[in-house]
């Protein structure tokens, strides 16, 4: 059966928000969340980016749902605090914890003053970190010299199992790489209106990892009517429906604001499935299951998330 779960955007709600609403999720059949991890977020319009590794820790208290983050380790983050973090939820939490890794974009991980290096160093880099995890997630001393370097480090604090590790892509190219890298236990990809493109990933990821879980963010926009839906979309995540991988080379909300205000409300459309129909959006999400996807998880990106959270627990999840 594929589980459901929630997106809880730490980009446009206050991590105390957030909380009430993972909870209200679980009330409402929500099996899983999915929260990001950000240092800025993608609008001034959003206004919020709390700490994820604070939040998840009082929202796996306060809910019995699973919980993953997307992280990008080797620049914010040291991979070794990425492990060590992981491991502790894992232990705390057993069987509830899994971690999603990408390449990272600027605008979070730029606040160091890193060099920001091409999407192939990233995906270089990327690789180590999952290396050096893995390997300290299995109790090895590790030192390790390369893009990243570690230093005889060992977590003493481990899990009776390793939290799965997913890898993340937005393209077939890099769906297709993760799919012969045989630290990833699955892939997580964006599902949008661009169906196509959706099975093109899938398919280049299952290329090389044919028993490799997929799971999917869906963004989409639900409100009351068709207009209030895809104006809560352009209000808050035109930002993100920037094409190209531009996105991965800003450095602060405003720089994509500046961007943002050159997408139209077709172009949102064309990101985002908008509807104000639950039937509509069921529809959606059982061709999304076609594709054999195992776990899918629901970004509402507007700013109507109860109303959300309880008319999908109440005609959408239990037909699915």
């Amino acid at each position: 059966m594929t589980a459901i779960g929630y997106h809880a955007s730490h980009e446009q709600f206050a991590p105390s928000e957030l909380l009430d609403l993972v909870e209200l999720a679980e009330e409402n059949g929500f099996d899983h969340a999915l929260a990001s991890d950000h240092f800025h977020p993608w609008s001034e319009r959003q206004g919020e980016s709390g700490f994820v590794w604070s939040w998840l820790g009082s929202a796996m208290e306060r809910t019995s749902l699973s919980f993953g983050t997307v992280n990008a380790p080797g620049y914010r983050y040291h991979p070794a605090i990425v492990a060590q973090a992981a491991a502790t939820l894992r232990e705390s939490y057993p069987g509830r914890f899994w971690l999603t890794i990408g390449s990272g974009q600027l605008l979070n991980e730029g606040i160091t003053g890193t060099d920001w290096p091409v999407k192939d160093e990233r995906n270089a880099r990327l690789e180590e970190s999952a290396e050096v995890m893995r390997r300290l997630w299995d109790g090895e001393e590790v030192t390790h010299h390369g893009r990243i370097t570690v230093e005889r480090a060992r977590l003493h604090t481990r899990p009776e199992t390793p939290p799965p590790l997913i890898g993340a892509a937005l393209s077939e190219e890099t769906a297709r790489w993760l799919g012969r890298r045989d630290w990833t236990d699955g892939m997580i990809t964006i599902g949008t209106p661009d169906r196509d493109a959706l099975e093109d990933r899938i398919e280049a990821f299952r290329e090389g990892s044919p028993d490799g879980d997929v799971y999917l963010k869906v963004q989409l926009s639900y409100d009351a009517d068709e207009e209030a839906a895809l104006e809560g979309a352009y209000d808050q995540w035109r930002t993100n429906c920037v094409p190209g991988p531009v996105t991965q080379e800003l450095r602060t909300p405003a720089a994509f604001d500046e961007l943002g205000e050159e997408i139209s409300r077709e172009q949102v459309a064309d990101n985002v499935r908008v509807s104000a129909d639950l039937e509509e959006h069921r529809r959606w999400l059982e061709r999304d299951l076609e594709l054999g996807v195992d776990r899918l998880l629901l970004h509402d990106v507007n700013r109507e998330q109860r109303r959300f959270i309880e008319d999908f627990g109440e005609s959408v999840l239990p037909e699915l």
